[in-house]
């Protein structure tokens, strides 16, 4: 069996992790390099990659053009999970990637389906690098992977599934709740990506990977349904999205180097692109030229949402980003 040699960019991350957790478990299949900054080869999160297998390559990705060709030499599938503040700095790598015969570059996106501009600043810059890479005819893979479980997660009024959910909005329903949205278990993101980059099939191709497609709706009344306690809503409509969202435009427009403008921005356009345009399903997404995990991978049996909820209602969850602090609304 050949042996795939896989960097990852951003390995130690909520998306980065999932995606080295899977490939580690296939310990003849793939050879993981992580390229991370040099300050950070010292952290805690990397010396345990490197504990556990992981060789780790800090580099410096607007560095030498040279340095970042000759730390690519020799890998099959770059995968970048890089923050989403850095979109960006993934120029430089695929162009490094090209140069050193890089049979497979994964850029970073790992969102929602949205449309490729005018929607979401942060499907824009993505859009940015993602022709970048056309332009080099640079083989490549793009994977989206929806809404994550983790993030979709309402709180119940005894208080007891507050350890896991991130967001202050949790029991916010954007517009009336009954657009589908395709949702993904984040540790069933990195088993897709195991699948998706020793597949033929996948090249040079857009593929939207999900688990279930549920509402606002449906969710909450799961909730409910299994915890026993009845779920309070909020209702935000239409015109408080819309202002939100240009509320925070302004803000990037005018300059505004704030991480909490940015958060505003990026979550507000979330709840415009899949809770009110309805953009995050498979049917927009193939309309888009995406192929499906659904088509591709029919005896994938990922986690499902209702198990997950039951996870988080006996304790054994895991909150995403927990550092992360919101703006308030």
């Amino acid at each position: 069996m050949t042996t795939t040699n896989v960097l990852i960019v951003g390995a130690a991350g909520q998306t980065g992790a999932s995606i080295t957790n899977s490939l580690l478990e296939f310990p003849t299949e793939f050879e993981i390099t992580a390229l991370l900054r040099p300050a950070s080869a010292d952290k805690p999160e990397n010396v345990a990659l490197k504990e556990r297998g992981v060789k780790l390559a800090p580099a410096d990705l607007q560095g030498p053009q040279d340095e970042l060709i000759k730390l690519l030499s020799g890998i099959d599938v770059v995968i970048s999970a890089i923050g989403p503040t850095a979109q960006l700095d993934q120029i430089p790598l695929a162009t490094a990637a090209k140069a050193a015969g890089v049979k497979r570059f994964i850029p970073c996106g790992f969102i929602t389906v949205a449309p490729p501009k005018g929607v979401m600043w942060l499907r824009d810059q993505k859009e940015d690098v993602y022709n970048h890479i056309r332009e080099l005819s640079l083989p490549y893979t793009i994977i989206d992977v929806g809404w994550w479980f983790q993030v979709a997660v309402p709180r119940v009024p005894s208080g007891r599934v507050d350890y896991a959910v991130m967001n202050p909005d949790a029991n916010a329903i954007i517009g009336d709740g009954d657009q589908l949205s395709g949702l993904t278990d984040l540790r069933d993101v990195g088993r897709y990506v195991a699948r998706i980059i020793v597949d033929p099939r996948t090249l040079n191709k857009m593929v939207f990977a999900y688990n279930e497609l549920l509402t606002q709706d449906k969710i909450f009344k799961l909730m409910g349904e299994l915890s026993g306690e009845k779920i309070e809503r909020t209702y935000l409509p239409a015109a408080e999205i819309h202002s939100r969202v240009d509320t925070a435009r302004k803000a990037m427009k005018e300059g505004s180097t704030d991480a909490l403008d940015k958060l505003m921005l990026y979550t507000s356009e979330y709840c415009l692109s899949w809770g009110l345009r309805g953009d995050n399903t498979p049917e927009y997404a193939k309309f888009l030229g995406y192929v499906t995990s659904k088509e591709l991978y029919p005896d994938f049996n990922g986690v499902r949402f209702e198990d997950y909820l039951r996870e988080v209602l006996e304790g054994k969850a895991k909150r995403v980003y927990p550092d992360l602090k919101f703006p308030k609304s």
